[in-house]
């Protein structure tokens, strides 16, 4: 195993480990938004405000690591071709080797079977190449507005069935504008 595919290896094992670590990180967002409907259930507002902050801190991780692993994985592919390129270029340098000794005993039968293994060659480069333009192209972007939170916040007391006219309760959402809005 050359050097390229023993870093090719440690690109992939790092790219998966990304992708458990965002998985991780969703399982904890979905955690933290089963506290935030207790603590609604409960009135305790400010406990349901630290859950929705880890909630939404936990999401942006997941989004984060994400968008690492996708990365590497184009690192892994750029890498992969250059791999396959030196083999590819080894096989050519015989390849031409081959065709110098088949054209100098002109036999059309070896010619055209070496003619068939380098387009077949550069057949599987052209897929190589594909993937790997592929994987880069799944790279995304996202930004976090502040008032994320207190969405996630009205969204969690609605699905817990906690709407404030029905249920008379008083919910209170400190705004960006450090104004209390009551809903």
């Amino acid at each position: 195993m050359s050097n390229m595919e023993k870093h090719l290896f440690n690109l992939k094992f790092a790219a998966k480990e990304l992708n458990r670590n965002a998985k991780k990180c969703d399982k904890e967002e979905k955690a933290e938004k089963a506290k935030i409907k207790k603590a609604i259930q409960k009135g305790n507002t400010e406990v349901a405000r630290i859950h929705a902050e880890n909630a939404i801190r936990q999401k942006n991780q997941a989004i984060n690591f994400l968008r690492m692993s996708a990365r590497v994985d184009a690192v892994a592919a750029r890498v992969q071709t250059a791999v396959t390129m030196g083999k590819v270029t080894k096989s050519m340098a015989g390849v031409v080797k081959s065709m110098d000794a088949t054209l100098r005993s002109m036999n059309l039968e070896k010619i055209s079977a070496l003619m068939d293994k380098f387009e077949h060659q550069f057949e599987t480069l052209d897929v190589q190449t594909q993937q790997m333009e592929d994987t880069m192209s799944s790279t995304t972007t996202l930004t976090t507005p502040q008032n994320q939170v207190d969405m996630l916040l009205q969204e969690m007391a609605d699905e817990a069935g906690m709407n404030c006219h029905r249920d008379l309760l008083v919910f209170v959402i400190k705004c960006n504008s450090n104004n209390w809005c009551f809903c």
